[in-house]
């Protein structure tokens, strides 16, 4: 018989070796940061202010009721403060003699108070621009009376034509420098410079007897105590 042989073992084969695993880079140690705060509460929230609201409308005018309760209230100042002047013509024996030389009225412009020249008693020495004594004397009656009230003043200077009827060119200037100096006297009694809205002269333009524009009555100092919104608080004694 033939002999039998064993097969033949295969070659060892070469272990390959088992590659390692690649090394990680080494973590850099974590950096602790402090803890935020934790937020404040939140505020409920204010409630915003209610918006303003302005008026566009124009003012409106006075009802005929107003009007005529305003008119009725300056009427009885008026009557209020005419009183009073000839009540300190009487009281006074200084100003009793010059009554005369007073005249008050009514205009629509306002309570006039004239200082009136008569025969033989003037307010105005002849040709001269300053009050005279006696003229200086009722203007400061008439400060107190111009002081109840808080209506603006103007003043007005007249002058008479001369005994030939003429109107001298000059007499302009002359009358508008005694309305002046009359407005000085009366803020030296303490009537306030804000007070005075106008001072003019008129010369012989507006006599006061036209029938006779040469008459001594003529000249004339005109104070009035305008009807308009006052400058000044109304005086609560009245």
């Amino acid at each position: 018989g033939q002999l039998q042989t064993a097969p033949a073992e295969p070659a060892p084969v070469d272990a390959q070796p088992i590659p390692e695993p690649p090394k990680r880079a080494a973590l850099a140690p974590a950096v602790q940061t402090p803890a935020e705060p934790p937020p404040p509460p939140r505020r409920s929230a204010e409630p915003a202010p209610a918006p303003v609201e302005t008026s566009t409308a124009a003012p409106q005018p006075p009802t005929e009721a107003e009007a005529e309760a305003e008119k009725k209230r300056e009427e009885a100042a008026f009557a209020s403060a005419a009183q009073s002047l000839r009540q300190a013509l009487q009281d006074m024996p200084e100003l009793a003699e010059l009554s005369k030389n007073i005249i008050i009225d009514e205009t629509p412009e306002g309570l006039r108070i004239q200082l009136v020249d008569q025969e033989g008693r003037s307010m105005f020495n002849q040709g001269a621009a300053q009050p005279n004594d006696r003229a200086r004397v009722l203007l400061r009656a008439i400060s107190k009376v111009i002081n109840q009230l808080p209506n603006r003043i103007s003043i007005y200077g007249h002058t008479s034509a001369n005994l030939a009827g003429a109107k001298p060119e000059s007499d302009w200037q002359l009358s508008a420098t005694r309305a002046d100096s009359s407005r000085k006297v009366l803020q030296g009694a303490g009537v306030d410079v804000d007070r005075v809205y106008q001072v003019s002269g008129k010369a012989a333009s507006e006599p006061l007897y036209p029938d006779d524009p040469t008459l001594a009555g003529n000249r004339r100092i005109a104070i009035v105590l305008l009807r308009e919104a006052p400058v000044l608080p109304a005086n609560p004694g009245l």
